[in-house]
Protein backbone atom coordinates (compact mmCIF):
# COMPACT_ATOMS: atom_id res chain seq x y z
CA UNK A 1 0.00 0.00 0.00
CA UNK A 2 2.94 2.26 0.63
CA UNK A 3 4.31 1.77 -2.82
CA UNK A 4 3.89 4.73 -5.13
CA UNK A 5 1.25 4.31 -7.75
CA UNK A 6 2.65 4.41 -11.24
CA UNK A 7 0.30 5.57 -13.97
CA UNK A 8 -0.26 2.94 -16.59
CA UNK A 9 1.53 3.26 -19.94
CA UNK A 10 -0.09 2.60 -23.23
CA UNK A 11 1.30 -0.31 -25.20
CA UNK A 12 0.95 -0.61 -28.93
CA UNK A 13 0.93 -3.82 -30.88
CA UNK A 14 3.98 -4.63 -32.88
CA UNK A 15 4.04 -5.26 -36.60
CA UNK A 16 4.63 -8.94 -36.08
CA UNK A 17 1.50 -9.21 -34.04
CA UNK A 18 -0.59 -7.67 -36.75
CA UNK A 19 0.79 -9.37 -39.85
CA UNK A 20 -0.24 -13.03 -40.51
CA UNK A 21 2.22 -15.63 -39.11
CA UNK A 22 2.28 -19.46 -38.87
CA UNK A 23 -0.88 -19.84 -40.82
CA UNK A 24 -3.08 -17.86 -38.40
CA UNK A 25 -5.97 -15.97 -39.86
CA UNK A 26 -5.90 -12.23 -39.75
CA UNK A 27 -9.00 -11.99 -37.58
CA UNK A 28 -7.68 -14.58 -35.00
CA UNK A 29 -4.30 -12.86 -34.71
CA UNK A 30 -5.95 -9.50 -34.31
CA UNK A 31 -8.12 -10.83 -31.49
CA UNK A 32 -5.11 -12.39 -29.83
CA UNK A 33 -3.18 -9.15 -30.18
CA UNK A 34 -5.87 -7.16 -28.42
CA UNK A 35 -6.01 -9.61 -25.50
CA UNK A 36 -2.26 -9.73 -25.13
CA UNK A 37 -1.95 -5.98 -25.35
CA UNK A 38 -4.48 -5.49 -22.62
CA UNK A 39 -2.63 -7.81 -20.24
CA UNK A 40 0.73 -6.26 -20.98
CA UNK A 41 -0.51 -2.78 -20.22
CA UNK A 42 -1.93 -3.86 -16.91
CA UNK A 43 1.42 -5.40 -15.92
CA UNK A 44 3.27 -2.16 -16.64
CA UNK A 45 5.37 -3.55 -19.51
CA UNK A 46 7.58 -1.53 -21.80
CA UNK A 47 5.88 0.72 -24.30
CA UNK A 48 6.29 -0.58 -27.83
CA UNK A 49 5.91 1.38 -31.05
CA UNK A 50 2.38 2.33 -32.15
CA UNK A 51 0.53 -0.37 -34.02
CA UNK A 52 -0.69 -0.21 -37.57
CA UNK A 53 -4.42 0.06 -37.18
CA UNK A 54 -6.32 -2.19 -39.58
CA UNK A 55 -9.37 -0.68 -41.33
CA UNK A 56 -11.20 -4.03 -41.48
CA UNK A 57 -10.95 -7.57 -40.24
CA UNK A 58 -9.36 -8.74 -43.50
CA UNK A 59 -6.52 -6.23 -43.44
CA UNK A 60 -3.64 -7.48 -45.55
CA UNK A 61 -5.71 -10.24 -47.14
CA UNK A 62 -6.82 -10.05 -50.75
CA UNK A 63 -10.55 -9.66 -50.97
CA UNK A 64 -13.08 -9.94 -53.70
CA UNK A 65 -14.66 -6.66 -54.66
CA UNK A 66 -18.06 -8.32 -54.36
CA UNK A 67 -17.54 -9.59 -50.78
CA UNK A 68 -18.98 -7.52 -47.90
CA UNK A 69 -16.70 -5.68 -45.52
CA UNK A 70 -15.28 -7.52 -42.54
CA UNK A 71 -17.14 -5.31 -40.12
CA UNK A 72 -20.38 -6.75 -41.47
CA UNK A 73 -19.33 -10.35 -41.99
CA UNK A 74 -18.10 -10.68 -38.40
CA UNK A 75 -21.68 -10.62 -37.13
CA UNK A 76 -24.42 -13.16 -37.41
CA UNK A 77 -26.89 -12.32 -40.16
CA UNK A 78 -29.74 -13.75 -38.18
CA UNK A 79 -32.31 -11.02 -37.66
CA UNK A 80 -35.84 -11.01 -36.53
CA UNK A 81 -38.52 -10.10 -38.98
CA UNK A 82 -38.62 -6.72 -37.34
CA UNK A 83 -34.98 -6.18 -38.18
CA UNK A 84 -33.47 -6.49 -34.65
CA UNK A 85 -30.28 -8.47 -34.02
CA UNK A 86 -30.65 -11.95 -32.46
CA UNK A 87 -28.09 -12.66 -29.77
CA UNK A 88 -27.78 -16.17 -28.29
CA UNK A 89 -28.28 -16.45 -24.54
CA UNK A 90 -25.22 -15.96 -22.33
CA UNK A 91 -23.21 -14.72 -25.29
CA UNK A 92 -22.02 -11.20 -25.95
CA UNK A 93 -22.63 -9.71 -29.34
CA UNK A 94 -18.97 -8.63 -29.29
CA UNK A 95 -16.78 -11.84 -29.14
CA UNK A 96 -13.58 -9.82 -28.70
CA UNK A 97 -14.45 -8.96 -25.12
CA UNK A 98 -15.15 -11.37 -22.32
CA UNK A 99 -17.87 -10.95 -19.75
CA UNK A 100 -15.31 -10.66 -17.08
CA UNK A 101 -13.53 -7.88 -18.84
CA UNK A 102 -16.78 -5.94 -19.25
CA UNK A 103 -17.83 -6.42 -15.63
CA UNK A 104 -14.48 -5.43 -14.12
CA UNK A 105 -13.67 -1.80 -13.48
CA UNK A 106 -10.81 -0.42 -15.49
CA UNK A 107 -7.84 0.65 -13.48
CA UNK A 108 -7.13 3.64 -15.71
CA UNK A 109 -8.53 5.62 -18.57
CA UNK A 110 -6.27 3.74 -20.94
CA UNK A 111 -8.06 0.48 -20.22
CA UNK A 112 -11.47 1.76 -21.25
CA UNK A 113 -12.39 0.20 -24.57
CA UNK A 114 -13.70 2.47 -27.33
CA UNK A 115 -17.45 2.43 -27.45
CA UNK A 116 -18.91 0.45 -30.25
CA UNK A 117 -20.84 2.41 -32.82
CA UNK A 118 -22.98 -0.44 -33.97
CA UNK A 119 -26.51 0.73 -34.58
CA UNK A 120 -25.70 4.39 -33.97
CA UNK A 121 -24.93 5.36 -37.53
CA UNK A 122 -21.30 6.49 -36.88
CA UNK A 123 -18.11 4.84 -38.09
CA UNK A 124 -17.39 1.40 -36.51
CA UNK A 125 -14.25 0.79 -34.51
CA UNK A 126 -11.22 0.15 -36.70
CA UNK A 127 -8.80 -1.12 -34.09
CA UNK A 128 -8.27 -1.90 -30.45
CA UNK A 129 -6.37 1.32 -29.73
CA UNK A 130 -8.35 3.47 -27.37
CA UNK A 131 -7.37 7.16 -27.03
CA UNK A 132 -7.53 8.75 -23.60
CA UNK A 133 -10.62 10.75 -22.76
CA UNK A 134 -8.56 13.90 -22.32
CA UNK A 135 -7.44 13.66 -25.91
CA UNK A 136 -10.97 13.08 -27.06
CA UNK A 137 -12.13 16.05 -24.96
CA UNK A 138 -9.59 18.32 -26.59
CA UNK A 139 -10.60 17.07 -30.02
CA UNK A 140 -14.26 17.75 -29.26
CA UNK A 141 -13.55 21.43 -28.49
CA UNK A 142 -10.93 21.91 -31.17
CA UNK A 143 -11.75 24.18 -34.14
CA UNK A 144 -12.41 22.39 -37.38
CA UNK A 145 -9.84 22.60 -40.09
CA UNK A 146 -10.39 25.65 -42.30
CA UNK A 147 -11.88 25.01 -45.66
CA UNK A 148 -9.96 26.27 -48.67
CA UNK A 149 -11.16 29.65 -49.89
CA UNK A 150 -12.81 29.94 -53.25
CA UNK A 151 -14.08 32.83 -55.36
CA UNK A 152 -17.49 32.63 -53.67
CA UNK A 153 -16.28 32.05 -50.12
CA UNK A 154 -17.30 34.52 -47.43
CA UNK A 155 -15.11 35.16 -44.46
CA UNK A 156 -16.93 36.11 -41.29
CA UNK A 157 -15.59 38.97 -39.14
CA UNK A 158 -12.67 39.53 -41.44
CA UNK A 159 -11.18 42.95 -42.00
CA UNK A 160 -9.17 41.83 -44.98
CA UNK A 161 -10.84 42.86 -48.24
CA UNK A 162 -10.69 40.15 -50.83
CA UNK A 163 -9.38 41.45 -54.09
CA UNK A 164 -11.28 39.85 -56.91
CA UNK A 165 -10.37 40.12 -60.48
CA UNK A 166 -12.70 42.35 -62.43
CA UNK A 167 -14.64 40.67 -65.20
CA UNK A 168 -13.56 41.78 -68.61
CA UNK A 169 -15.28 41.80 -71.93
CA UNK A 170 -14.37 38.86 -74.09
CA UNK A 171 -14.19 41.21 -77.07
CA UNK A 172 -11.59 43.49 -75.49
CA UNK A 173 -7.91 42.83 -75.06
CA UNK A 174 -5.19 45.06 -73.58
CA UNK A 175 -3.57 45.32 -76.98
CA UNK A 176 -6.66 47.00 -78.41
CA UNK A 177 -7.59 50.61 -77.69
CA UNK A 178 -11.17 51.91 -77.57
CA UNK A 179 -12.06 54.07 -80.50
CA UNK A 180 -13.51 57.52 -79.60
CA UNK A 181 -13.64 59.45 -82.82
CA UNK A 182 -15.62 62.31 -81.26
CA UNK A 183 -12.54 63.29 -79.25
CA UNK A 184 -10.45 63.96 -82.31
CA UNK A 185 -13.14 65.08 -84.76
CA UNK A 186 -15.64 67.24 -82.88
CA UNK A 187 -19.06 67.86 -84.42
CA UNK A 188 -19.61 71.64 -84.68
CA UNK A 189 -23.34 71.21 -84.26
CA UNK A 190 -22.83 69.81 -80.75
CA UNK A 191 -21.68 73.19 -79.49
CA UNK A 192 -24.62 74.89 -81.17
CA UNK A 193 -27.06 72.41 -79.60
CA UNK A 194 -25.41 72.95 -76.21
CA UNK A 195 -25.80 76.74 -76.24
CA UNK A 196 -29.24 76.53 -77.82
CA UNK A 197 -30.58 74.19 -75.11
CA UNK A 198 -29.32 76.21 -72.18
CA UNK A 199 -30.20 79.46 -73.89
CA UNK A 200 -33.84 78.43 -74.28
CA UNK A 201 -33.95 77.30 -70.64
CA UNK A 202 -32.55 80.61 -69.42
CA UNK A 203 -34.90 82.57 -71.66
CA UNK A 204 -37.93 80.62 -70.37
CA UNK A 205 -37.00 81.27 -66.73
CA UNK A 206 -36.35 84.95 -67.40
CA UNK A 207 -39.60 85.36 -69.36
CA UNK A 208 -41.56 83.66 -66.57
CA UNK A 209 -40.04 85.95 -63.97
CA UNK A 210 -40.84 89.03 -66.07
CA UNK A 211 -44.39 87.79 -66.63
CA UNK A 212 -44.93 87.28 -62.90
CA UNK A 213 -43.54 90.72 -62.13
CA UNK A 214 -45.68 92.44 -64.72
CA UNK A 215 -48.73 90.51 -63.58
CA UNK A 216 -48.11 91.57 -60.01
CA UNK A 217 -47.60 95.18 -61.05
CA UNK A 218 -50.63 95.04 -63.32
CA UNK A 219 -53.12 94.11 -60.58
CA UNK A 220 -54.98 97.32 -59.75
CA UNK A 221 -55.71 98.08 -56.14
CA UNK A 222 -57.86 100.65 -54.45
CA UNK A 223 -55.93 103.85 -53.94
CA UNK A 224 -56.39 106.10 -50.99
CA UNK A 225 -58.03 105.37 -47.66
CA UNK A 226 -60.92 103.01 -47.00
CA UNK A 227 -63.39 103.91 -44.28
CA UNK A 228 -65.36 101.06 -42.63
CA UNK A 229 -69.12 101.22 -43.12
CA UNK A 230 -70.18 97.84 -41.71
CA UNK A 231 -68.38 95.09 -39.81
CA UNK A 232 -70.92 92.53 -38.61
CA UNK A 233 -69.95 89.09 -37.23
CA UNK A 234 -73.43 88.09 -35.98
CA UNK A 235 -72.37 87.41 -32.41
CA UNK A 236 -75.91 88.32 -31.31
CA UNK A 237 -79.28 88.81 -32.97
CA UNK A 238 -79.65 92.12 -31.20
CA UNK A 239 -79.42 94.95 -33.69
CA UNK A 240 -79.65 92.69 -36.74
CA UNK A 241 -83.39 92.81 -37.53
CA UNK A 242 -86.28 95.05 -36.69
CA UNK A 243 -86.46 98.79 -36.45
CA UNK A 244 -83.04 100.39 -36.84
CA UNK A 245 -81.58 96.96 -37.48
CA UNK A 246 -78.63 96.50 -39.84
CA UNK A 247 -80.57 94.13 -42.12
CA UNK A 248 -83.98 94.90 -43.52
CA UNK A 249 -86.31 91.96 -44.19
CA UNK A 250 -88.03 92.50 -47.52
CA UNK A 251 -91.49 90.86 -47.52
CA UNK A 252 -92.73 90.21 -51.04
CA UNK A 253 -94.21 87.44 -53.18
CA UNK A 254 -94.11 89.08 -56.62
CA UNK A 255 -91.11 87.07 -57.92
CA UNK A 256 -88.79 90.14 -58.04
CA UNK A 257 -88.94 90.37 -61.81
CA UNK A 258 -87.42 86.89 -62.30
CA UNK A 259 -90.58 84.83 -61.87
CA UNK A 260 -89.14 83.21 -58.74
CA UNK A 261 -91.32 80.65 -56.96
CA UNK A 262 -90.67 81.71 -53.38
CA UNK A 263 -92.17 84.38 -51.17
CA UNK A 264 -89.83 86.25 -48.82
CA UNK A 265 -91.03 86.65 -45.25
CA UNK A 266 -89.99 88.25 -41.99
CA UNK A 267 -90.49 84.97 -40.16
CA UNK A 268 -87.71 83.83 -37.78
CA UNK A 269 -88.05 80.43 -39.45
CA UNK A 270 -86.59 81.79 -42.67
CA UNK A 271 -83.97 84.22 -41.31
CA UNK A 272 -82.31 84.06 -37.90
CA UNK A 273 -78.99 84.34 -36.06
CA UNK A 274 -77.61 81.32 -34.20
CA UNK A 275 -74.17 80.36 -32.87
CA UNK A 276 -72.48 83.35 -34.45
CA UNK A 277 -73.93 82.84 -37.95
CA UNK A 278 -76.72 84.35 -40.00
CA UNK A 279 -79.06 81.79 -41.62
CA UNK A 280 -81.36 82.22 -44.62
CA UNK A 281 -83.45 79.05 -44.82
CA UNK A 282 -86.04 78.07 -47.45
CA UNK A 283 -89.07 76.10 -46.20
CA UNK A 284 -92.29 74.72 -47.66
CA UNK A 285 -95.38 76.91 -47.54
CA UNK A 286 -97.42 73.72 -47.07
CA UNK A 287 -95.92 73.45 -43.58
CA UNK A 288 -98.02 76.52 -42.73
CA UNK A 289 -101.25 76.23 -44.76
CA UNK A 290 -101.21 72.61 -46.01
CA UNK A 291 -100.73 71.16 -49.51
CA UNK A 292 -104.38 71.37 -50.55
CA UNK A 293 -104.55 75.11 -49.90
CA UNK A 294 -101.57 75.75 -52.17
CA UNK A 295 -103.32 74.29 -55.23
CA UNK A 296 -106.97 75.33 -54.84
CA UNK A 297 -109.46 77.43 -52.92
CA UNK A 298 -107.23 79.56 -50.72
CA UNK A 299 -106.35 83.24 -50.47
CA UNK A 300 -103.01 84.05 -48.90
CA UNK A 301 -102.18 87.55 -47.65
CA UNK A 302 -98.59 87.93 -46.60
CA UNK A 303 -97.98 89.72 -43.32
CA UNK A 304 -96.04 93.03 -43.19
CA UNK A 305 -95.65 93.37 -46.94
CA UNK A 306 -92.89 95.89 -47.78
CA UNK A 307 -93.92 96.69 -51.36
CA UNK A 308 -94.39 100.38 -50.62
CA UNK A 309 -90.76 100.63 -49.50
CA UNK A 310 -89.05 98.38 -52.00
CA UNK A 311 -90.90 99.84 -55.00
CA UNK A 312 -90.11 103.48 -54.15
CA UNK A 313 -88.08 105.19 -56.87
CA UNK A 314 -86.38 107.79 -54.68
CA UNK A 315 -84.44 107.01 -51.56
CA UNK A 316 -81.56 109.47 -51.11
CA UNK A 317 -81.89 111.89 -53.99
CA UNK A 318 -81.75 115.26 -52.25
CA UNK A 319 -83.11 117.05 -55.30
CA UNK A 320 -86.35 115.08 -55.18
CA UNK A 321 -86.71 114.60 -51.47
CA UNK A 322 -88.63 117.40 -49.68
CA UNK A 323 -89.44 115.69 -46.41
CA UNK A 324 -86.00 115.86 -44.83
CA UNK A 325 -85.48 112.10 -44.91
CA UNK A 326 -81.91 111.10 -44.21
CA UNK A 327 -79.77 109.01 -46.50
CA UNK A 328 -80.96 105.53 -47.42
CA UNK A 329 -84.58 106.11 -46.33
CA UNK A 330 -87.27 105.81 -48.97
CA UNK A 331 -89.44 108.80 -49.77
CA UNK A 332 -92.60 106.72 -49.97
CA UNK A 333 -95.33 108.06 -52.21
CA UNK A 334 -93.55 111.27 -53.12
CA UNK A 335 -92.49 110.27 -56.61
CA UNK A 336 -95.35 108.10 -57.83
CA UNK A 337 -98.94 107.23 -57.18
CA UNK A 338 -99.87 104.18 -55.17
CA UNK A 339 -99.72 101.09 -57.41
CA UNK A 340 -102.74 99.00 -56.39
CA UNK A 341 -102.15 96.20 -58.93
CA UNK A 342 -98.51 95.97 -57.97
CA UNK A 343 -99.37 95.85 -54.30
CA UNK A 344 -101.88 93.04 -54.77
CA UNK A 345 -99.36 90.98 -56.77
CA UNK A 346 -96.61 91.49 -54.22
CA UNK A 347 -98.64 90.98 -51.08
CA UNK A 348 -101.33 88.36 -51.83
CA UNK A 349 -102.04 85.25 -53.92
CA UNK A 350 -105.03 83.05 -54.75
CA UNK A 351 -104.94 79.33 -55.59
CA UNK A 352 -107.34 78.03 -58.26
CA UNK A 353 -107.19 74.54 -59.71
CA UNK A 354 -109.16 75.58 -62.82
CA UNK A 355 -106.77 78.32 -63.89
CA UNK A 356 -103.69 76.50 -62.57
CA UNK A 357 -102.77 79.41 -60.29
CA UNK A 358 -101.14 78.37 -57.03
CA UNK A 359 -99.76 80.09 -53.96
CA UNK A 360 -95.98 80.41 -53.85
CA UNK A 361 -94.95 76.95 -52.59
CA UNK A 362 -91.69 78.08 -50.93
CA UNK A 363 -90.98 80.59 -48.17
CA UNK A 364 -87.53 82.14 -47.87
CA UNK A 365 -85.87 85.46 -46.91
CA UNK A 366 -84.31 88.46 -48.60
CA UNK A 367 -82.16 90.71 -46.42
CA UNK A 368 -80.77 94.09 -47.48
CA UNK A 369 -78.83 97.01 -46.06
CA UNK A 370 -80.81 99.65 -47.98
CA UNK A 371 -81.75 101.38 -44.69
CA UNK A 372 -78.40 101.01 -42.93
CA UNK A 373 -75.32 100.85 -45.20
CA UNK A 374 -74.38 101.70 -48.78
CA UNK A 375 -71.15 102.66 -50.53
CA UNK A 376 -69.96 104.46 -53.65
CA UNK A 377 -66.62 102.95 -54.63
CA UNK A 378 -64.91 100.73 -52.12
CA UNK A 379 -64.94 97.14 -51.07
CA UNK A 380 -67.53 94.58 -49.90
CA UNK A 381 -66.56 91.22 -48.39
CA UNK A 382 -68.95 88.41 -47.34
CA UNK A 383 -67.85 85.05 -45.98
CA UNK A 384 -70.60 82.49 -46.53
CA UNK A 385 -71.53 78.91 -47.36
CA UNK A 386 -74.11 78.34 -50.08
CA UNK A 387 -77.06 75.92 -49.60
CA UNK A 388 -77.51 72.41 -50.98
CA UNK A 389 -80.65 71.43 -52.93
CA UNK A 390 -81.99 71.37 -56.46
CA UNK A 391 -83.26 74.67 -57.90
CA UNK A 392 -82.03 76.79 -54.98
CA UNK A 393 -80.60 80.14 -56.10
CA UNK A 394 -78.35 81.78 -53.46
CA UNK A 395 -77.13 85.29 -54.24
CA UNK A 396 -74.99 88.07 -52.78
CA UNK A 397 -75.52 91.20 -54.83
CA UNK A 398 -75.98 94.97 -54.86
CA UNK A 399 -78.56 97.41 -56.20
CA UNK A 400 -78.45 101.20 -56.40
CA UNK A 401 -79.99 103.09 -53.55
CA UNK A 402 -81.48 105.55 -56.04
CA UNK A 403 -82.39 104.67 -59.58
CA UNK A 404 -80.65 107.81 -60.82
CA UNK A 405 -80.49 106.66 -64.44
CA UNK A 406 -83.84 104.88 -64.50
CA UNK A 407 -85.32 101.51 -63.64
CA UNK A 408 -83.49 98.23 -63.93
CA UNK A 409 -81.07 97.74 -65.65
CA UNK A 410 -80.45 101.43 -66.46
CA UNK A 411 -79.03 102.15 -62.99
CA UNK A 412 -76.99 98.96 -62.87
CA UNK A 413 -76.67 95.84 -60.72
CA UNK A 414 -73.55 94.23 -59.20
CA UNK A 415 -73.76 90.46 -58.67
CA UNK A 416 -70.95 89.52 -56.28
CA UNK A 417 -71.96 85.87 -56.16
CA UNK A 418 -74.71 83.77 -57.73
CA UNK A 419 -74.86 79.99 -57.64
CA UNK A 420 -77.12 76.99 -58.10
CA UNK A 421 -77.85 74.47 -55.36
CA UNK A 422 -77.91 71.58 -57.83
CA UNK A 423 -74.98 69.20 -57.41
CA UNK A 424 -71.81 69.13 -59.53
CA UNK A 425 -73.46 66.72 -62.00
CA UNK A 426 -75.90 69.42 -63.07
CA UNK A 427 -74.98 70.20 -66.72
CA UNK A 428 -75.47 73.98 -66.39
CA UNK A 429 -72.92 74.76 -63.67
CA UNK A 430 -73.99 73.28 -60.35
CA UNK A 431 -72.76 73.94 -56.82
CA UNK A 432 -69.10 73.65 -57.89
CA UNK A 433 -69.43 76.98 -59.76
CA UNK A 434 -69.93 80.54 -58.56
CA UNK A 435 -70.58 83.43 -60.92
CA UNK A 436 -70.20 87.20 -60.81
CA UNK A 437 -71.56 89.77 -63.26
CA UNK A 438 -72.64 93.34 -63.95
CA UNK A 439 -76.11 94.15 -65.35
CA UNK A 440 -76.45 97.39 -67.30
CA UNK A 441 -78.17 98.74 -70.38
CA UNK A 442 -80.68 101.35 -71.63
CA UNK A 443 -83.49 98.80 -71.71
CA UNK A 444 -84.41 95.38 -70.36
CA UNK A 445 -83.93 93.84 -73.80
CA UNK A 446 -80.55 95.54 -74.19
CA UNK A 447 -78.99 94.27 -70.99
CA UNK A 448 -75.25 93.85 -71.68
CA UNK A 449 -74.53 91.48 -68.80
CA UNK A 450 -73.07 88.97 -71.27
CA UNK A 451 -70.17 91.39 -71.83
CA UNK A 452 -69.28 91.65 -68.13
CA UNK A 453 -69.62 88.33 -66.38
CA UNK A 454 -67.46 85.37 -65.38
CA UNK A 455 -67.28 82.37 -63.09
CA UNK A 456 -64.87 80.27 -61.09
CA UNK A 457 -64.98 76.49 -60.84
CA UNK A 458 -63.90 74.39 -57.89
CA UNK A 459 -62.34 71.32 -59.48
CA UNK A 460 -62.22 69.20 -56.32
CA UNK A 461 -65.36 69.79 -54.32
CA UNK A 462 -68.21 72.29 -54.29
CA UNK A 463 -68.96 75.59 -52.64
CA UNK A 464 -71.77 74.19 -50.49
CA UNK A 465 -69.37 72.17 -48.33
CA UNK A 466 -67.45 74.99 -46.67
CA UNK A 467 -67.24 78.75 -46.18
CA UNK A 468 -65.74 80.97 -48.85
CA UNK A 469 -65.06 84.68 -49.07
CA UNK A 470 -66.87 86.60 -51.84
CA UNK A 471 -65.73 90.16 -52.52
CA UNK A 472 -66.02 93.11 -54.88
CA UNK A 473 -63.61 96.01 -55.29
CA UNK A 474 -64.41 98.92 -57.55
CA UNK A 475 -63.57 102.51 -58.25
CA UNK A 476 -63.27 104.80 -61.28
CA UNK A 477 -60.58 102.60 -62.87
CA UNK A 478 -61.65 98.97 -62.38
CA UNK A 479 -64.27 96.56 -61.02
CA UNK A 480 -63.06 93.23 -59.68
CA UNK A 481 -65.22 90.39 -58.32
CA UNK A 482 -63.46 87.36 -56.85
CA UNK A 483 -63.74 84.41 -54.48
CA UNK A 484 -61.19 83.72 -51.72
CA UNK A 485 -58.30 85.39 -53.58
CA UNK A 486 -57.72 88.03 -56.23
CA UNK A 487 -56.22 85.23 -58.31
CA UNK A 488 -59.66 83.57 -58.38
CA UNK A 489 -61.42 86.48 -59.97
CA UNK A 490 -64.84 85.98 -61.48
CA UNK A 491 -64.64 89.34 -63.20
CA UNK A 492 -61.69 91.70 -63.63
CA UNK A 493 -62.83 94.67 -65.68
CA UNK A 494 -60.47 97.58 -66.47
CA UNK A 495 -62.56 100.63 -67.31
CA UNK A 496 -60.78 102.26 -70.23
CA UNK A 497 -63.88 103.59 -71.97
CA UNK A 498 -67.46 104.37 -70.96
CA UNK A 499 -70.09 101.68 -70.64
CA UNK A 500 -72.05 103.29 -73.45
CA UNK A 501 -69.13 102.72 -75.78
CA UNK A 502 -68.54 99.25 -74.36
CA UNK A 503 -72.18 98.28 -74.94
CA UNK A 504 -72.14 99.03 -78.68
CA UNK A 505 -75.88 99.67 -78.63
CA UNK A 506 -77.94 100.05 -81.81
CA UNK A 507 -79.08 103.52 -82.86
CA UNK A 508 -82.72 102.70 -82.15
CA UNK A 509 -85.02 100.19 -80.49
CA UNK A 510 -88.40 98.93 -81.62
CA UNK A 511 -91.29 99.68 -79.30
CA UNK A 512 -94.47 98.32 -80.78
CA UNK A 513 -95.03 99.88 -84.17
CA UNK A 514 -92.57 102.68 -83.58
CA UNK A 515 -88.79 102.85 -83.57
CA UNK A 516 -87.36 104.93 -80.76
CA UNK A 517 -83.91 106.41 -81.11
CA UNK A 518 -81.42 105.57 -78.37
CA UNK A 519 -79.29 108.17 -76.68
CA UNK A 520 -76.60 107.94 -74.06
CA UNK A 521 -78.53 107.75 -70.81
CA UNK A 522 -75.28 108.01 -68.82
CA UNK A 523 -74.02 111.13 -70.53
CA UNK A 524 -74.28 113.16 -67.31
CA UNK A 525 -72.34 110.58 -65.33
CA UNK A 526 -68.71 109.59 -65.16
CA UNK A 527 -66.85 107.07 -67.25
CA UNK A 528 -67.88 104.33 -64.81
CA UNK A 529 -71.63 105.19 -64.94
CA UNK A 530 -74.04 103.66 -64.05
CA UNK A 531 -71.77 102.27 -61.30
CA UNK A 532 -70.85 105.69 -59.99
CA UNK A 533 -73.75 105.85 -57.51
CA UNK A 534 -74.33 104.40 -54.05
CA UNK A 535 -75.17 100.69 -53.90
CA UNK A 536 -76.53 98.64 -50.99
CA UNK A 537 -76.06 94.93 -50.24
CA UNK A 538 -78.64 92.12 -50.61
CA UNK A 539 -78.46 88.55 -49.29
CA UNK A 540 -81.13 86.08 -50.38
CA UNK A 541 -81.96 82.50 -51.37
CA UNK A 542 -84.34 82.28 -54.31
CA UNK A 543 -86.05 79.15 -55.69
CA UNK A 544 -86.60 78.45 -59.38
CA UNK A 545 -87.66 81.20 -61.76
CA UNK A 546 -88.56 81.83 -65.38
CA UNK A 547 -85.80 84.26 -66.41
CA UNK A 548 -83.44 81.58 -67.74
CA UNK A 549 -81.10 81.26 -64.77
CA UNK A 550 -82.07 77.59 -64.85
CA UNK A 551 -82.07 76.79 -68.60
CA UNK A 552 -84.85 74.61 -69.98
CA UNK A 553 -83.89 70.96 -70.32
CA UNK A 554 -84.94 67.39 -69.65
CA UNK A 555 -83.70 67.60 -66.06
CA UNK A 556 -85.84 70.66 -65.33
CA UNK A 557 -89.46 69.98 -64.23
CA UNK A 558 -90.96 73.22 -65.59
CA UNK A 559 -90.86 75.31 -68.74
CA UNK A 560 -90.01 79.01 -68.54
CA UNK A 561 -92.60 80.01 -71.12
CA UNK A 562 -95.48 78.15 -69.47
CA UNK A 563 -98.20 80.19 -67.74
CA UNK A 564 -98.32 77.56 -64.97
CA UNK A 565 -94.57 77.16 -64.51
CA UNK A 566 -94.87 77.49 -60.73
CA UNK A 567 -97.51 74.75 -60.66
CA UNK A 568 -95.31 72.44 -62.75
CA UNK A 569 -92.51 72.98 -60.28
CA UNK A 570 -94.72 72.23 -57.27
CA UNK A 571 -96.22 69.08 -58.76
CA UNK A 572 -92.72 67.67 -59.31
CA UNK A 573 -91.79 68.09 -55.64
CA UNK A 574 -91.23 64.33 -55.28
CA UNK A 575 -88.20 64.81 -57.59
CA UNK A 576 -86.48 67.90 -56.13
CA UNK A 577 -87.50 67.95 -52.47
CA UNK A 578 -85.54 64.77 -51.55
CA UNK A 579 -82.37 66.63 -52.64
CA UNK A 580 -82.95 69.22 -49.93
CA UNK A 581 -81.24 68.14 -46.68
CA UNK A 582 -83.59 67.36 -43.81
CA UNK A 583 -81.49 69.53 -41.52
CA UNK A 584 -82.68 73.11 -42.24
CA UNK A 585 -79.22 74.50 -41.59
CA UNK A 586 -77.76 72.33 -44.37
CA UNK A 587 -80.11 73.82 -46.95
CA UNK A 588 -79.49 77.35 -45.70
CA UNK A 589 -77.12 80.00 -46.89
CA UNK A 590 -74.95 80.53 -43.81
CA UNK A 591 -73.15 83.87 -43.43
CA UNK A 592 -70.14 84.23 -41.16
CA UNK A 593 -69.55 87.96 -41.51
CA UNK A 594 -70.30 91.01 -43.68
CA UNK A 595 -67.79 93.83 -44.12
CA UNK A 596 -68.14 97.02 -46.15
CA UNK A 597 -65.60 99.81 -46.73
CA UNK A 598 -66.08 103.02 -48.67
CA UNK A 599 -63.36 104.95 -50.40
CA UNK A 600 -62.78 108.15 -48.48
Amino acid sequence: MSSKLVPPHLRFASLSEVLPENGLAAGERLSHSRTHSSKSLSNGGAEPSPPITPRNMGFGTPMSPLSPPGSISSFSPAHTPSGSLTVPPNQSPFPDFSNAGLNSRASSHGELPRKSSFGTGSRPNTGDYTRPSSVRLREAFASPKPRPLTLYSTVQNSTVKIQRERPKSTMWTPEKTSEKPWLSNRDPYNRIAYFLTYGVMFFGIAAGAVRCFLGWRGVPVLKGNLCPVMDEHFNSEEGIFGENGKFFREVDMSGFGNGEFEMTTNSPTNSYVRNGYLYITPTLTSDVIGEAAIEDGHIFNITDCTFNITRGLSYTDENKSTTGHTSNISAIGLDQEFDVAGYQKACSAVSNATSGAIINPIQSARLSTRLSASIRFGRVEVRAKIPTGDWLWPAIWMLPVDNVYGSWPMSGEIDIMEARGNGPRYPNQGSNYVRGSLNWGPDHSLNRAFKTYGWWEMRRGSYDKDFHTYAVEWDEEFIRIYVDSRLHHLLDLRIKKSFWELGEFPPGVQQGAETVALHNIWANGTKVAPFDQKFYLILDVGVGGTNGWFPDGKEKPWYDGAETAMGQFWRARHEWFPTWPQDPEERSMVVDYVKMWQKC
